[in-house]
């Protein structure tokens, strides 16, 4: 973060300091966890469901806060105080990104239904190649996180990744008004939070929002293989660029194909030049993402050449994202539960799918925030893992009891190839029994129901065998 006295966080949020001296200077990071408090900190305090910050601010001081930001004053630190935190830790990243733009930082953002972290983990390490980028790990994609993010640069950051992600209408457009970006990515619209947003059109009106929000010398990055995306195009006034496999996308993915590991290999085709890529990450579906970041980092000023060279270079950087594992025993697991809905389960399938195994089983949590499909969705679930060619399948909890159901009827034997179980700990009871080695094990639910933790025990499983 750029350096900010109290006096100055008061302006930028329009609170009142109370206690302490103006002139104190924030020489540290901002920080809403009061356990992770270091000297010349900021501290938010945040009044969430089961713990309130105010509660913390004597602990922060002691760490070495220099202030906070909060609803009410305390004697132990001296207190910003403001109506709304979080609204004012959003007032405070919109001050400090507009002098950091002023001083020639570039800010990308990147919305979809599925593949946001991911795709922005991609970028974030190819833009590093040409100066120093902030892109955190993890999913800082909301009204507290993406404001986090910005309030992680300073002076020296050349280029601001930032996630964003909507529950509704509007937000999008609200988390443009704190960070307007001058390059946009949109990478897909699919069936995530469909019981909120009520229809696939109202989620592409909403992910359009990040378009509709760049200035007229900026960058659209659309997806031209989604339909609904490239359809966002008449909604900029900034240059689109499109990407996708087919030849009239300007950045395109041409001669497709998996290694023994499920990673792709391509030729990468854009600016009339064609490079060759091998990506690192697990599915044949991060060619897209890659081509999403590829084109976003060619708007950004990088060449075909290095973009290629740096997308082959690129890992993983999240967790619980397609992180592939081998335990002593010749079991894989395949952790990919950080969240899920029908698209991101189709993917993780055919990722799974082009593992080699002695036999590929899918353990599968359901899929929150579906609405009234999310029945049908389920059920469809279970007939598209058989046709991918999973030999077991394991559904775990009371709203996944369709996928097994489905693939029954889809041909899995019931009992022995297809099975529900009620919850965790009965899924890691079954499958100590029946998971030998050659095995792979795809992991995947919405985040929600927990299943990062099943993964876990799986592989604290294979540590003790």
């Amino acid at each position: 973060m750029i350096r900010l006295t109290l006096a100055e966080v008061a302006e930028l949020t329009g609170g009142t300091l109370t206690g302490g001296d103006p002139g104190a200077t924030v020489t540290g990071a901002v920080t809403l966890d009061s356990r992770t408090v270091a000297p010349g900190d900021l501290f938010v305090a945040v009044a969430g469901e089961r713990v309130d910050g105010h509660d913390f601010l004597a602990a922060a001081g002691a760490a070495g806060a220099v202030g906070a930001l909060g609803a009410r004053p305390d004697p132990a630190l001296p207190c910003v105080v403001v109506d709304d935190p979080v609204v004012a830790l959003g007032r405070l990243a919109a001050g400090v990104h507009a002098r950091l733009t002023a001083a020639g930082l570039r800010t990308l953002a990147l919305t979809g239904s599925s593949g946001k972290t991911s795709t922005k983990d991609l970028l974030g390490q190819v833009l590093a190649g040409a100066g120093a980028t902030v892109s955190p790990p993890g999913s800082y994609n909301n009204d507290i996180g993406l404001p986090l993010t910005v309030l992680s640069a300073d002076e020296d950051t050349r280029y601001l990744v930032l996630e964003m992600g909507a529950r509704g209408p509007g937000h999008i457009a609200a988390l443009c008004r704190i960070a307007p970006p001058q390059i946009g990515v949109v990478l897909n619209v699919g069936s995530a939070h469909l019981g909120e947003f009520g229809s696939a059109e109202v989620i592409a009106q909403a992910k359009g929002e990040l378009v509709e929000a760049l200035p007229e010398d900026g960058t659209a990055v659309l997806n031209a293989d989604d339909p609904r995306v490239l359809g966002m195009a008449p909604r900029t006034r900034a240059h689109v660029v499109t990407t996708g496999r087919g030849t009239d996308a300007d950045v395109r993915a041409t001669d497709v194909a998996l290694d023994d590991s499920a990673r792709a290999r391509f030729t990468l085709v854009a600016g009339g030049e064609e490079h060759a890529v091998a990506l690192r990450v697990v599915g044949e579906h991060q060619v897209a993402n890659a081509l999403s970041a590829g084109a976003a980092a060619l708007a950004a000023g990088m060449t075909p050449a290095d973009v290629a060279t740096a997308l082959s270079a690129a890992g993983a950087r999240s967790r619980w994202r397609m992180e592939v594992t081998r335990r002593a025993d010749g079991v894989t697991v395949v952790n990919d539960a950080y969240n899920a809905n029908p698209e991101s389960m189709r993917a993780a399938l055919a990722a799974l799918a082009g593992l080699p195994a002695t036999r590929r089983v899918a353990v599968l949590g359901a899929m929150a925030e579906l609405g009234p499909d999310a029945e049908d969705e389920h059920r469809r679930l279970g007939a598209d893992a058989v046709a991918a060619g999973v030999d077991v399948i394991v559904a775990v909890g009371r709203d996944a009891v369709g996928i097994a159901e489905a693939a029954v009827t889809a041909g899995l034997g019931a009992g022995e190839e297809s099975m529900h179980v009620p919850d965790r700990a009965a899924a890691r009871e079954l499958l100590a029994r029946e998971l030998r080695p050659g095995d792979v094990v795809l992991v995947k639910a919405s985040r929600s129901y927990g299943l990062e933790l099943l993964a876990a025990d799986l592989l604290d499983e294979g540590t003790q065998g």
